[in-house]
């Protein structure tokens, strides 16, 4: 049987902050498969993440498959945003949930990791985050959308820049994206569509860059709708997930564990010649171009009567 075996590998994961996203997700499956994982949490949610964690709050969702729990090798306090300690505001420095901690940017913690381990694996970028994201595009402020593509796309590149060089040959590197780099998404604003759009642009550079320079594949992975804490942010996350469900070739949720095994194919040796590439992982919806349950078909000989019968499949 054709499986996946990571056994002896070490992956840093950037961006789980609870136990509800696609980082939590791929960092189960990956320990499933016999990674050792480490994280990086954004520095100001450290200790309510940290004490969750102590407390079993996460008890439940850590449970692998195999019986036994998902543990963390280490947890590092991260923020992509900093390259460099100097690049922190003095008033995020004296802010109560950065003020007690340091060595949360980049280039910090990538040397942290390295005096810690030495070398790793495999890397995973899962961080997005943009404070317009509920404006349109004509509303967004330059600062909005510098901030989105700051932390949600340069951030890879940052990662990669300064981990890479530790990373055994053979490695791979994967991040998150989303169809709106693609397509026009309404209500998906601040900017964030432009960010995934570089982050897929950036993917096949860096693959270049990063398989030359380091023997490293980079690849990407455009998830579907999911409910996670972080997209509720967007404001309209059950309806794009109702949208997909009525319009998609396979008409069901998205679970974060289909993500997580894409995610552990591609960083594993199975994808060994893969490299450069968005993997669609969203039950297919990015193949369509027709809302089946739109009304403006409805009068259309071919789908009159048919339309919720369609969605409902």
């Amino acid at each position: 049987m054709l499986g996946i075996d990571l056994r002896g590998k070490k992956v840093f994961i950037a961006g789980i902050g609870d136990d509800h996203g696609f980082g939590w997700a791929i960092a189960k499956v990956l320990a499933e498969a016999g990674a050792e994982i480490l994280i990086g949490v954004w520095a100001p949610i450290l200790k309510i993440f940290t004490t969750s964690l102590a407390n079993g709050k996460f008890d439940a969702s850590r449970l692998l498959r195999n019986g036994k729990m998902l543990e963390f090798v280490k947890i590092y306090p991260m923020d992509a945003v900093f390259d460099r300690m100097e690049d922190v505001p003095q008033e995020i420095r004296e802010n109560k949930r950065y003020v007690d901690l340091s060595g949360y940017c980049v280039e910090d913690v990538a040397k942290q990791i390295q005096t810690d381990f030495g070398q790793i694996d495999l890397l995973v970028h899962s961080l997005a985050n943009a404070p317009e994201v509920t404006k349109s595009l004509l509303d967004t402020s330059r600062k909005g959308y510098l901030a989105a593509v700051s932390s949600s796309s340069y951030s890879f590149i940052s990662l990669l820049s300064h981990i890479g060089p530790f990373m055994t040959k053979g490695g791979a590197a994967i991040s998150l994206t989303y169809i709106a780099s693609e397509r026009a998404i309404p209500g998906y604003g601040g900017g964030m569509s432009s960010a995934k759009a570089a982050l897929e642009s950036d993917t096949r550079t860096l693959a270049w860059e990063a398989g030359r320079k380091w023997n490293i594949r980079v690849n990407a992975i455009s998830a579907g709708p999911y409910k996670s804490r972080a997209a509720k942010a967007i404001g309209m996350i059950d309806d794009m997930i109702s949208y997909s469900k009525a319009n998609a070739p396979l008409s069901k949720d998205l679970e974060g564990e289909e993500v997580a095994s894409a995610a552990a194919f591609l960083l594993s040796p199975l994808a060994s010649a893969i490299t450069g590439e968005v993997l669609h992982v969203d039950n297919g919806m990015h193949a369509m171009g027709l809302a089946i349950d739109s009304t403006a078909l409805q009068n259309n000989p071919i789908y009159a009567g048919k339309t919720e019968e369609l969605a409902n499949r």
